[in-house]
């Protein structure tokens, strides 16, 4: 099936004022405490996501990182695979990713097997990381003429799932539609889109939209879009609402109900090697994590028609 790109968003009327009331605004911090131990649901099977959006800076790598410490944290399997050469998802999740370190690249341009190069998040003890290192740069030069260059993530990926079954993989990709993002289109099952509240938001998921269309009909039938996730929303603006409420149009079954707030919580986390759940649990953004890990699990111990590969 055919996945329809959204439309770009109407420019909000120059009649009404840009901010609303700051009492819409959640505050950074929260008055009460935050559980971070849950019990969340384990899926059917592995769910295995590729978090992608060919537009930068809409939280495509904070979101991986706080989504799977949450489920981590809710005693579930978590591997997160940082396939960014910039290596922020490692960074966030206190692996070393220096040079010398073995990871990503390897596992593409070597065969090099999963288990051997992951490392335990001391986030939680069910989260793991393959990390990235600038190597994974060179990696689409070194693999233009390797046969089956799109596929590579996807063998490994196979054997590491049927050895150790995880009940979730989260893919973390580069702002960009070349062969490293191809590689985790063919090796997911599931795509999720981080879409920031603001206005050229929707142009990259287009884009993005009509690749996996590609994908889906020559490399990967089983890939389709299951989760749409609404980042850095400013309640006080009406341009973040008029986003949200045309992607919730566009997207209704997909588009999860937690929204994240901006936070400078989120966004201070990662400079101390964490996830904002175990830096600042008692945030907006920490709860708003929380809730939409909660809703991902519950999705997935329900699953709807998609079934995803067999390993």
């Amino acid at each position: 099936m055919t996945i329809t790109p959204p439309p770009t968003p109407r420019r909000v009327v120059f009649d009404e004022p840009e901010f609303g009331d700051p009492k819409d605004q959640e505050p950074d911090d929260i008055d009460f405490d935050v559980s971070r131990e849950t019990t969340l649901p384990k899926p059917a099977r592995t769910r295995t996501l590729v978090i992608a959006n060919q537009k930068g800076g809409v939280g495509k790598t904070t979101t991986a990182v706080n989504l799977a410490t949450a489920l981590a944290l809710g005693g579930l399997s978590v591997l997160v695979i940082d396939l960014d050469p910039q290596g922020n998802a490692s960074t966030a999740l206190g692996v070393e990713h220096h040079e010398g370190v073995q990871g990503t690249y390897e596992v593409l341009t070597a065969n090099s097997p999963i288990d051997s190069l992951i490392k335990r998040s001391p986030e939680s003890a069910g989260l793991w990381v393959l990390p990235a290192t600038i190597d994974l740069a060179g990696a689409e030069i070194g693999l233009v003429s390797t046969p089956a260059r799109e596929s590579r993530l996807l063998h490994a990926l196979r054997t590491f799932n049927a050895k150790y079954q995880p009940d979730y993989v989260f893919i973390d990709c580069p702002p960009s539609l070349g062969l490293l993002t191809l590689n985790a289109l063919v090796a997911a099952d599931e795509i999720l889109i981080p879409i920031q509240c603001e206005y050229y938001a929707l142009e990259g998921v287009s884009q993005l939209l009509r690749t996996i269309n590609l994908v889906k009909g020559s490399m990967n039938d089983h890939l389709y879009l299951s989760t749409v996730l609404l980042t850095m929303y400013d309640g006080r603006t009406r341009l973040a609402s008029q986003v949200a409420a045309e992607v919730r149009q566009h997207f209704p079954a997909e588009t999860l109900r937690a929204a994240i707030p901006r936070s400078v919580r989120v966004s201070e986390a990662p400079s101390y090697g964490q996830s904002v759940l175990t830096y600042h649990s008692a945030s907006a953004g920490a709860q708003a994590y929380l809730d939409a890990a909660a809703e991902l699990a519950e999705r997935g111990a329900h699953p709807r028609q998609h079934t995803g590969r067999s390993a």
